[in-house]
């Protein structure tokens, strides 16, 4: 399981214009099955991604096609989680 942070850079006023092909890349992790959660960094700081079900290597490259990241609207980072223990309604995550 991994948890991706987005962290806004200089380039933050280019965000509007590339919201719509940023939304995009979400849906398309989506749609893939590889993003469980998205969500904004509070305040104002950026985004956070939980991923699962994919590859450290897979995830990189799907990062790297994010047209925030791709035109230095955010910096990405990625943090990789062993599961130890979850509650009975994140039971999936341990597998």
């Amino acid at each position: 399981m991994f948890v991706v942070t987005l962290r806004f850079s200089a380039n933050k006023a280019q965000a509007p214009a590339l919201m719509p092909a940023h939304n995009d890349w979400i849906r398309n992790g989506f749609d893939d099955g590889a993003f469980l959660m998205t969500g904004s960094l509070k305040p104002g700081l950026g985004g956070v991604v939980l991923a699962h079900g994919v590859t450290r290597a897979e995830l990189e490259a799907r990062v790297g096609e994010d047209p925030f990241v791709v035109e230095d609207v955010v910096s990405a980072d990625i943090l990789e989680i062993a599961p130890g223990r979850a509650d009975d309604r994140l039971a999936f995550l341990m597998g």
